[in-house]
């Protein structure tokens, strides 16, 4: 077997004359091949004896037929070879005495602290080691050879891993290294659990000659190659060519790699996993791996080197990257280190790819003009451009990450590859734009004029070659792109962006010194790209087509979003909204991440002008037209969606281009008012033919794949659109679009889709004969999309008004509002005059006109601001204006929301018809009361009818305090704003029950009560009544108990005709006082009693006879249970009186005893 040439070591030099297992016979031994074994020669078998003989001689555990031939033959190969009885003779020996004495030596050596006294294995020796071997039988050789190893073992463990050199006789006379050999191998096979073969191989890497007797012992125990591999490489240096024992292991563990070549990539593997031997690792893929490829050209050792510092395990990286910067330290780099041998390959196999130059000099692109036949640049071949991108990574790394310093020849020769010409394939492309960031990230490697002609030559050549590299090549992100991105970046001294632009090409993140940059800079941006050059040539770009998230790299829109930052386009006058309008309708999913902030840069580079100077330098915005254009063919079934020209994604990013650029508007308004300067707005034509919620339920289905654009969407909505914003839409359409949808979708017949817009028509006209047909098309219509209903949208809202006609059946009724509530959620802003859309509707509207008024005032603002030669100098009131314009709107949002409110609240009360059926807001809230409490609710339901619960007017009831309800919550000074209005008192007992937000009135009660108005207090008085009833709180009571003082207090001040019209309809409500709260029984008996007596006192002579009243109330106050009999006779509580003939206070009077005998009967009777 041949040693290792060039890179071997001490060891390797002190092994060059043995004779090694050759990688066939270990294959042979692995396998037990008896034939191959046979062909051995017999040097090559000599090694192997101990295996053989012990297997030879021991009993096989392997009874098979086919065994026994094999033995056969093993017996008869052995047969021939002198040196099988020494071998058998040690067999002979009694090993069970042997490991009781090198125990027993093991321990006395303990004892001794490791010293080297008395041996019980052997005695004192008379001659040297050699000698004594020579001269000694088998079983004293045994106990030299185990003596001496045990010795060089017990060291080893007690060194603490520094590494010693042992020098042994027995391991170095090379008339006696076969048979001790021999001794080793039976020593170890013989006494496995003394000597792990670990340990072994450990104590042999301080021997002379120790790989050798380590590979014969690994050989004569093939199994256990894996398992001695781990071992040494676990218990190896970090760094092995830092010190002799790391050269050592690695030598001896290349040795075995030698002998077991099959093995060699998976003991790399060891190497890379325990992090341990780096040299280790390189010389096993230079030994084994030299001239292996992969499918693309690119050697193993490219790989594997760019695996480590490339990979995702920064452990790794670190491990490999010391290995390169230690090896670059050593005074003189020899041919002997590893890492020499790797650089040497690595240029080796660079030059091997580098095109062959007919010329060296240095030619202008003039004189290639003037001899077109002359090829200087000779181009890299197809089968070469894979191989020479991963040598370009794989130096970037060497050099980033790792740290290594190129060579003059390692720079020169990376230099021609890196300006070499590819063809035009997308592996041309890639290697193009690596080599364009290598010479940004290490502009140290262009050290000469004529190095750096040569880059600025192929830098011209690439800007001139751009286009057809990418019509050839088909790939979208071209180098060109990232040529004119690079440009911008110097002209606009973006350093740091650059720097993360090379990173990002070349896939690591290496250090790179801004003022490296600075030839580069000074290349770009005066001898190649001026920044008009560069605005030129962007604006002839052609855009991305079906650009996508899925298109990586650097695209044109990356070098148009930078100049539009830098208003490159404005300062040299250069349209581009063309480009940008092309380049939104060239968009598919899944979004690219740079459409959206091109679109805000875009905006702002509309409103706001380059420069103060000159505030024309704005770009152009998108005309109406070409919006319109995006959206055509847009509305309509999911036929005519088929037809659309323009993707989805494209319709959604411009209509985020228009909420984007209104909102800008809007908010620029003053700085734009100060440079005299008035963008046009988009009208309200072009956004009413823009269908909103349409686009929004699409983009919702999609959330995905649009990212950040739906949520940008709904934000803007929300802001400047909130009425179509609204909660219960949203809720609507999750009941659309969820499962009962689908279901009912797959319920849909051929005659279901067959209706057309004109048979609803024929349909709706025949309704005052039958309604059969309209309630069949309806019913099959419901089981259409929103977007397939479009088309009958004109239909069912032109003939609505047939609806509110009598006799129209309920479910057409309800089947009616269900499909306006489906074609809501794409055609919002219908109107017709069924209650619970005119309520969707009119919620919608006051939304909207919010929203519009603060737009019109942002808008207007400059309008109302004073003039500085108007103004009078003082301090503070320039702020005027616009404080009485907010508080305008405001008062003006608050008269609209609160008339809205009053005109609900009338719709409310029963008409005259209702109410001659005895039908009233008062009424029908006690028939669900007590529909609720009664133990029968189906009878208590019939006995009302459709005249209480179920008549149309408490369904518009209930509709309606639904709506008021989320109107207070969403602002609470409607409440106030209303109740300071007042309204029909009847309503009351509807609007308490109904509107459950009316707690929030208990917050201003007593600030209505305290108003000068009669007519409010008397109000306020009587809404708490139905408070205190609803809502029996600690603050009602606080609220009620200051009612009853007010009460007082007003019956000292009012005269006698506001006192009747104050008490008679507030008396009342002093009963639910005292039923919500008994603690204020006393006081409201002694304020009746005082309401009685200032009445008794202002009744005329002549009805003096009112006095027993007075008697009968504190009687009554004073002992009530004495009244209940006389107070539950219906007689007496509901005798008929002359009330019309009486005098105002006589009335009051007989009020006050109403009133009080139907206190004393709710105390009474525990209610």
């Amino acid at each position: 077997m041949k040693v290792l040439g060039t890179g071997s070591t001490v060891m390797m030099t002190e092994c060059t004359s043995l004779q090694f297992v050759s990688p066939f016979a270990f294959e042979a031994m692995q396998k037990v091949d008896v034939v191959r074994l046979a062909s051995l020669s017999d040097p090559e078998l000599r090694l192997l004896l101990p295996c053989l003989v012990r297997m030879a001689l021991c009993a096989p555990a392997d009874q098979s037929q086919s065994w026994a031939q094999d033995k056969k033959l093993i017996l008869r190969l052995l047969s021939g070879v002198e040196a099988v009885n020494s071998i058998v003779a040690l067999l002979s020996v009694d090993f069970h005495a042997l490991e009781q004495d090198a125990n027993k030596e093991q321990q006395l050596r303990h004892k001794l602290g490791g010293g080297t006294g008395e041996s019980i294995l052997v005695s004192q020796l008379q001659h040297g080691l050699t000698l004594e071997f020579e001269h000694s039988d088998s079983p004293r050789r045994l106990r030299l050879v185990l003596s001496e190893l045990l010795a060089i073992m017990n060291k080893v463990s007690e060194s603490s891993g520094e590494f010693f050199f042992k020098s042994s006789e027995l391991f170095e006379s090379p008339v006696y290294l076969e048979e001790a050999a021999d001794v080793l191998c039976i020593l170890q096979a013989e006494l496995p659990s003394l000597l792990p073969i670990v340990d072994v191989a450990e104590a042999l890497l301080h021997v002379r000659n120790g790989a050798w007797f380590l590979c014969l012992l690994v050989a004569n125990v093939p199994d256990s190659f894996n398992e001695v591999c781990r071992g040494l490489i676990k218990n190896g240096e970090r760094q092995d060519e830092e010190s002799l024992g790391g050269r050592r292991r690695t030598d001896a563990l290349r040795f075995l790699c030698k002998m077991n070549p099959a093995q060699a990539l998976k003991v790399r593997g060891m190497v890379v996993e325990e992090c341990h031997l780096p040299g280790l690792g390189v010389a096993l893929t230079l030994d084994h791996t030299k001239n292996e490829v992969n499918e693309d050209g690119v050697s193993d050792l490219v790989c594997f080197v760019s695996g480590l510092l490339l990979g995702t395990n920064a452990k790794v990286r670190t491990w490999f990257g010391t290995f390169i910067r230690n090896g670059q330290q050593r005074k003189r780099e020899t041919s002997s280190s590893v890492l020499w041998q790797m650089r040497r390959q690595l240029l080796l196999e660079l030059m091997g790819i580098l095109p062959t130059v007919r010329s060296t000099r240095i030619v202008e692109e003039a004189d290639v003009e003037m001899e077109p036949n002359v090829s200087v640049y000779s181009g890299l071949k197809e089968e070469h451009v894979v191989k020479a991108s991963a040598l370009l990574r794989l130096y970037c790394a060497l050099m980033g990450i790792a740290g290594l310093k190129p060579t003059e020849e390692e720079a020169e020769q990376l230099l021609q590859l890196m300006t070499s010409r590819p063809p035009a394939t997308p592996a041309g492309v890639r290697f193009v734009s690596l080599s364009f960031c290598m010479l940004l990230a290490f502009s140290t490697l262009v050290s000469t004029p004529e190095q750096e002609q040569l880059m600025v030559v192929w830098l011209s050549w690439m800007i001139k070659e751009e286009a057809y590299f990418e019509s050839t090549s088909g790939v979208s992100a071209s180098f060109g792109e990232m040529l004119l991105l690079v440009a911008m970046y110097f002209h606009s001294n973006q350093l740091s962006a650059i720097i993360d632009l090379v990173c990002s090409t070349l896939g690591m993140k290496i250090v790179i010194k801004p003022s490296s940059l600075s030839r580069m800079k000074t290349i770009f941006t005066q001898e190649i790209f001026t920044e008009q050059v560069v605005t030129a040539h962007a604006v002839r770009v052609p855009v991305t087509s079906n650009l996508s998230a899925n298109i990586t790299g650097f695209l044109p829109i990356h070098c148009i979003y930078q100049l539009l930052r830098s208003r490159s386009f404005t300062k040299h006058k250069v349209s581009i909204k063309d480009w940008i309008y092309r380049q939104l309708c060239e968009t598919s999913t899944p979004l690219h991440p740079q459409l959206l902030p091109l679109i805000d840069v875009y905006i702002n580079s509309i409103l706001t002008p380059a420069s103060k100077s000159n505030p024309e330098a704005t770009n152009q915005p998108v005309t109406e037209q070409e919006i319109l254009n995006i959206f055509q063919g847009v509305i309509g079934g999911d036929n005519i969606r088929l037809n659309q020209r323009f993707s989805i994604t494209a319709q959604l990013l411009v209509l985020y281009y228009i909420l984007s650029y209104e909102e800008a508007l809007l908010a620029n308004t003053k700085t734009l008012a100060a440079m005299q300067r008035k963008p046009k707005s988009y009208s309200s034509s072009l956004m009413d033919q823009i269908p909103i919620k349409f686009l929004i339920r699409q983009a919702q289905g999609l959330q995905q794949e649009l990212g950040g654009l739906h949520s940008a969407l709904l934000r803007l909505l929300a802001t400047n659109y909130p009425h179509l914003c609204i909660v219960d839409d949203w809720i609507c359409e999750e009941e659309i679009t969820g499962t009962d949808a689908l279901l009912r979708r797959m319920l849909l017949t051929n005659n279901a889709k067959n209706h057309s817009p004109e048979q609803l028509q024929e349909a709706f006209s025949a309704v005052p004969v039958s309604h059969t047909e309209v309630m069949q098309i309806l019913e099959h219509l419901t089981l259409l999309s929103a977007s397939e209903l479009i088309p009958y949208a004109e239909v069912l809202t032109s003939n609505m008004n047939q609806l509110l006609n009598s006799g129209v059946p309920r479910r057409i009724l309800q089947t009616v509002n269900k499909l306006w509530m489906v074609l809501n959620t794409v055609m919002p802003r219908r109107c017709p005059p069924l209650m619970d859309i005119t309520l969707h509707m009119l919620n919608g509207y006051l939304l909207a006109s919010k929203a519009y008024l603060s737009a019109h005032l942002k808008e207007t603002a400059e309008q109302d601001r004073p003039s500085q030669n108007n103004t009078l100098g003082l301090v503070g009131q320039t702020d005027g204006p616009e404080v009485t314009r907010e508080e305008l709107k405001n008062a003006l949002l608050a008269a609209q929301d609160s008339a809205a409110v009053q005109i609900l609240l009338e719709i409310c009360l029963p008409t005259e018809e209702e109410k001659a059926k005895g039908i009233s807001p008062d009424t029908m809230l006690r028939n669900i009361q007590s529909v609720i409490t009664t133990s029968t609710p189906n009878q208590g339901m019939e006995e009302g009818g459709e005249d209480n619960l179920l008549c149309n007017l408490r369904e518009v009831q209930c509709l309606i305090c639904c709506l008021l309800h989320q109107m207070y919550i969403a602002d609470p000074n409607i409440a106030k704003l209303v109740h300071f209005q007042g309204y029909p008192c009847e309503l009351l007992p509807l609007t308490v029950a109904g509107i459950p937000s009316m707690h929030i009135c208990l917050d201003f009660i007593p600030e209505l009560i305290a108003q000068p108005e009669l007519e409010k207090q008397i109000f306020a008085i009587q809404l708490l009544s139905h408070l205190c009833i609803q809502y029996a709180l600690p603050k009602s009571l606080s609220v009620a108990r200051l009612a009853v003082n007010v009460m007082g207090t007003l019956l000292t001040v009012l005269t006698q005709a506001k006192r009747y019209a104050f008490f008679m309809p507030t008396l009342p409500s002093l009963v639910s006082f005292c039923r919500a709260f008994p603690p204020l029984y006393e006081d409201i008996m002694s304020l009746l009693i005082q309401i009685g007596q200032v009445c008794a006192s202002d009744v005329a002579t002549q009805t003096r006879d009112i006095d027993p009243i007075i008697t009968r109330l504190q009687q009554i106050k004073e002992k009530p249970s004495g009244w209940t009999g006389i107070c539950k006779d219906p007689s007496y509580k509901n005798g008929s009186r002359d009330t019309g003939s009486m005098d105002p206070d006589v009335q009051l009077c007989y009020c006050i005893e109403s009133t009080v005998i139907e206190i004393i009967n709710m105390s009474v009777s525990g209610i």
